[in-house]
Protein backbone atom coordinates (compact mmCIF):
# COMPACT_ATOMS: atom_id res chain seq x y z
CA UNK A 1 0.00 0.00 0.00
CA UNK A 2 1.30 3.46 -1.18
CA UNK A 3 2.01 6.65 1.72
CA UNK A 4 0.62 9.55 -0.04
CA UNK A 5 3.28 11.98 0.79
CA UNK A 6 1.10 14.73 1.87
CA UNK A 7 0.43 12.30 5.00
CA UNK A 8 4.06 12.19 5.95
CA UNK A 9 4.15 16.36 5.17
CA UNK A 10 1.54 16.45 8.07
CA UNK A 11 2.93 14.25 10.02
CA UNK A 12 6.05 14.60 10.84
CA UNK A 13 5.54 18.19 12.42
CA UNK A 14 2.83 16.82 14.59
CA UNK A 15 5.39 14.26 16.08
CA UNK A 16 8.22 17.12 16.16
CA UNK A 17 5.22 18.89 18.48
CA UNK A 18 4.80 15.43 20.53
CA UNK A 19 8.71 15.10 20.56
CA UNK A 20 8.79 19.13 21.97
CA UNK A 21 5.91 18.56 24.44
CA UNK A 22 7.96 15.46 26.28
CA UNK A 23 10.79 17.06 26.33
CA UNK A 24 9.40 19.88 27.70
CA UNK A 25 7.39 18.45 30.63
CA UNK A 26 10.45 16.12 31.99
CA UNK A 27 12.89 19.08 31.36
CA UNK A 28 10.00 21.29 33.74
CA UNK A 29 10.00 18.07 36.05
CA UNK A 30 13.93 18.35 35.93
CA UNK A 31 14.11 21.68 36.97
CA UNK A 32 11.99 20.58 39.74
CA UNK A 33 13.69 17.77 41.11
CA UNK A 34 16.82 20.14 40.94
CA UNK A 35 15.04 22.92 43.03
CA UNK A 36 14.08 20.29 45.65
CA UNK A 37 17.78 19.46 46.62
CA UNK A 38 18.51 16.98 43.16
CA UNK A 39 17.86 13.25 42.72
CA UNK A 40 20.43 11.98 44.86
CA UNK A 41 19.10 14.43 48.31
CA UNK A 42 15.40 13.44 47.13
CA UNK A 43 16.43 9.26 47.16
CA UNK A 44 18.07 9.74 50.92
CA UNK A 45 14.75 10.38 51.99
CA UNK A 46 13.55 7.05 53.69
CA UNK A 47 11.57 8.39 56.15
CA UNK A 48 9.45 11.60 57.41
CA UNK A 49 8.23 11.97 60.99
CA UNK A 50 6.27 15.39 62.01
CA UNK A 51 4.17 17.18 64.23
CA UNK A 52 1.16 19.27 62.50
CA UNK A 53 -1.73 21.35 63.40
CA UNK A 54 -4.19 21.06 61.46
CA UNK A 55 -7.29 23.57 61.01
CA UNK A 56 -10.56 22.20 60.69
CA UNK A 57 -13.17 25.28 59.71
CA UNK A 58 -11.53 27.33 62.41
CA UNK A 59 -11.11 24.18 64.69
CA UNK A 60 -7.38 23.41 65.66
CA UNK A 61 -6.64 19.69 65.25
CA UNK A 62 -3.04 18.62 66.57
CA UNK A 63 -2.07 15.72 63.77
CA UNK A 64 1.02 13.39 64.00
CA UNK A 65 2.23 11.48 60.45
CA UNK A 66 4.66 8.93 59.69
CA UNK A 67 6.51 7.82 56.30
CA UNK A 68 8.23 4.95 55.22
CA UNK A 69 8.99 5.55 51.71
CA UNK A 70 7.52 3.02 49.49
CA UNK A 71 5.78 0.77 52.58
CA UNK A 72 3.61 2.88 54.79
CA UNK A 73 1.92 6.15 55.85
CA UNK A 74 -0.13 7.06 59.13
CA UNK A 75 -1.86 9.89 60.33
CA UNK A 76 -3.39 10.12 63.41
CA UNK A 77 -5.26 13.51 64.40
CA UNK A 78 -6.99 14.43 67.80
CA UNK A 79 -10.10 16.08 67.28
CA UNK A 80 -12.93 17.12 69.87
CA UNK A 81 -11.08 14.72 72.00
CA UNK A 82 -11.12 11.73 69.61
CA UNK A 83 -8.24 10.18 67.75
CA UNK A 84 -8.77 10.08 64.07
CA UNK A 85 -6.19 7.53 62.06
CA UNK A 86 -5.60 6.74 58.50
CA UNK A 87 -3.28 4.36 57.19
CA UNK A 88 -1.89 3.27 53.99
CA UNK A 89 0.09 0.62 52.96
CA UNK A 90 1.59 -1.05 49.27
CA UNK A 91 -1.69 -3.35 49.51
CA UNK A 92 -4.02 -1.98 52.12
CA UNK A 93 -5.68 1.46 53.52
CA UNK A 94 -7.65 1.22 56.84
CA UNK A 95 -9.28 3.69 59.36
CA UNK A 96 -10.57 4.49 62.38
CA UNK A 97 -13.11 7.53 63.14
CA UNK A 98 -15.07 7.64 66.07
CA UNK A 99 -16.41 10.86 64.86
CA UNK A 100 -18.23 9.25 61.95
CA UNK A 101 -19.38 6.12 64.84
CA UNK A 102 -16.50 4.22 63.86
CA UNK A 103 -14.58 3.06 66.79
CA UNK A 104 -12.93 0.25 65.28
CA UNK A 105 -10.48 -0.43 62.56
CA UNK A 106 -12.57 -1.36 59.28
CA UNK A 107 -10.60 -1.57 55.36
CA UNK A 108 -10.94 1.82 53.06
CA UNK A 109 -12.71 1.70 49.97
CA UNK A 110 -10.80 1.06 46.92
CA UNK A 111 -10.97 4.78 45.72
CA UNK A 112 -9.93 6.08 48.64
CA UNK A 113 -6.58 3.72 49.13
CA UNK A 114 -6.07 4.40 45.56
CA UNK A 115 -5.87 8.18 46.31
CA UNK A 116 -4.00 7.92 49.57
CA UNK A 117 -1.30 5.62 48.17
CA UNK A 118 0.16 8.52 46.93
CA UNK A 119 1.34 9.35 50.63
CA UNK A 120 3.85 6.42 50.35
CA UNK A 121 6.28 8.17 47.94
CA UNK A 122 8.73 10.09 50.46
CA UNK A 123 9.75 12.83 47.44
CA UNK A 124 6.00 12.86 45.74
CA UNK A 125 4.88 10.85 42.74
CA UNK A 126 6.97 13.21 40.16
CA UNK A 127 9.83 12.04 41.64
CA UNK A 128 11.26 8.72 39.22
CA UNK A 129 7.47 8.86 37.75
CA UNK A 130 8.75 6.14 35.08
CA UNK A 131 10.33 3.61 37.32
CA UNK A 132 6.25 3.74 38.88
CA UNK A 133 4.68 3.16 35.65
CA UNK A 134 3.36 6.93 35.63
CA UNK A 135 3.25 9.14 32.86
CA UNK A 136 3.23 12.72 32.33
CA UNK A 137 2.57 15.36 29.72
CA UNK A 138 3.02 18.93 29.44
CA UNK A 139 -0.36 21.01 29.62
CA UNK A 140 0.54 24.40 29.29
CA UNK A 141 0.57 27.72 31.96
CA UNK A 142 -1.59 28.88 33.53
CA UNK A 143 -1.39 32.36 36.57
CA UNK A 144 -1.38 32.10 39.78
CA UNK A 145 -1.96 35.01 42.43
CA UNK A 146 0.45 36.71 39.52
CA UNK A 147 3.26 34.18 39.12
CA UNK A 148 3.24 31.64 35.21
CA UNK A 149 3.05 28.31 36.18
CA UNK A 150 4.05 25.35 34.00
CA UNK A 151 0.73 22.86 34.55
CA UNK A 152 2.19 19.14 34.35
CA UNK A 153 -0.65 16.30 33.94
CA UNK A 154 0.66 13.40 35.80
CA UNK A 155 -1.06 9.89 35.35
CA UNK A 156 -0.17 7.15 37.99
CA UNK A 157 0.18 3.55 37.26
CA UNK A 158 -3.28 2.92 38.82
CA UNK A 159 -5.17 5.20 36.67
CA UNK A 160 -5.46 8.64 39.28
CA UNK A 161 -5.19 11.92 37.41
CA UNK A 162 -2.86 14.42 38.74
CA UNK A 163 -2.22 17.90 37.70
CA UNK A 164 1.23 20.00 39.00
CA UNK A 165 1.47 23.60 38.89
CA UNK A 166 5.31 24.68 38.79
CA UNK A 167 6.60 28.23 39.42
CA UNK A 168 8.33 28.90 36.16
CA UNK A 169 10.60 31.02 38.77
CA UNK A 170 11.54 28.68 41.63
CA UNK A 171 9.90 25.92 39.58
CA UNK A 172 8.78 24.83 43.29
CA UNK A 173 4.71 22.85 43.32
CA UNK A 174 2.80 25.46 43.82
CA UNK A 175 -0.12 23.83 43.77
CA UNK A 176 -1.43 19.88 42.99
CA UNK A 177 -5.09 19.11 41.47
CA UNK A 178 -6.42 15.23 41.79
CA UNK A 179 -9.22 13.95 40.09
CA UNK A 180 -10.53 10.70 41.76
CA UNK A 181 -14.12 8.90 41.33
CA UNK A 182 -15.95 8.06 44.84
CA UNK A 183 -19.28 6.40 44.93
CA UNK A 184 -20.55 7.28 41.19
CA UNK A 185 -19.18 11.08 41.61
CA UNK A 186 -16.10 13.03 40.28
CA UNK A 187 -14.62 14.77 42.59
CA UNK A 188 -11.48 17.44 42.43
CA UNK A 189 -9.77 18.35 45.06
CA UNK A 190 -6.95 21.14 45.52
CA UNK A 191 -3.82 21.14 47.47
CA UNK A 192 -2.16 24.82 47.19
CA UNK A 193 1.94 24.76 49.11
CA UNK A 194 3.74 27.88 50.68
CA UNK A 195 6.08 28.47 53.41
CA UNK A 196 8.44 26.05 51.20
CA UNK A 197 11.83 26.03 53.64
CA UNK A 198 14.59 23.98 54.41
CA UNK A 199 14.53 21.35 56.77
CA UNK A 200 17.65 20.69 59.66
CA UNK A 201 18.81 18.19 57.42
CA UNK A 202 18.67 19.71 53.97
CA UNK A 203 15.34 18.78 52.58
CA UNK A 204 13.04 21.47 51.10
CA UNK A 205 9.57 21.17 52.57
CA UNK A 206 6.18 23.16 52.03
CA UNK A 207 5.24 23.87 55.82
CA UNK A 208 1.61 25.27 54.67
CA UNK A 209 -0.17 23.26 52.89
CA UNK A 210 -4.22 24.38 52.29
CA UNK A 211 -6.70 21.76 51.18
CA UNK A 212 -10.02 22.23 49.02
CA UNK A 213 -12.56 19.96 48.02
CA UNK A 214 -15.82 20.22 47.99
CA UNK A 215 -17.74 20.97 51.06
CA UNK A 216 -14.86 21.11 53.22
CA UNK A 217 -11.56 23.32 53.17
CA UNK A 218 -8.61 22.93 55.84
CA UNK A 219 -4.91 23.93 56.52
CA UNK A 220 -1.74 22.21 58.22
CA UNK A 221 0.91 24.05 59.50
CA UNK A 222 4.49 21.76 60.19
CA UNK A 223 5.43 22.68 63.37
CA UNK A 224 7.77 20.40 63.59
CA UNK A 225 9.55 17.63 61.16
CA UNK A 226 12.21 14.95 61.76
CA UNK A 227 13.52 13.07 58.38
CA UNK A 228 14.99 9.26 58.26
CA UNK A 229 13.96 9.02 61.41
CA UNK A 230 13.76 5.24 62.85
CA UNK A 231 9.82 4.26 62.75
CA UNK A 232 8.64 0.89 63.47
CA UNK A 233 6.82 -0.85 60.23
CA UNK A 234 4.42 -2.57 62.98
CA UNK A 235 2.61 0.90 63.29
CA UNK A 236 1.05 0.48 59.80
CA UNK A 237 -0.29 -3.09 60.63
CA UNK A 238 -4.28 -3.05 60.97
CA UNK A 239 -5.57 -3.90 64.89
CA UNK A 240 -7.84 -7.25 65.15
CA UNK A 241 -10.76 -5.65 66.74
Amino acid sequence: MKIPAIVFAFSLPFMNIITVQAQTADEIVNKWTDAMGGREKLASMQTVYSENEINIMNNPAPNKAYLINGKGYKSETEFNGQTIIDCYTVNNGWSINPLAGQATAAVMPASQIKLGQLQLDAAGPLYNYASKGSKIEFLGKEDIKGNAAYKIGLTTAAGLQVTFFIDSVSYYIQKELIKINANGQDIEMTYTFSDIRKTPEGFMLPYSVELNLPGLDLSVTIKKVEINKEINPAIFEMPKN
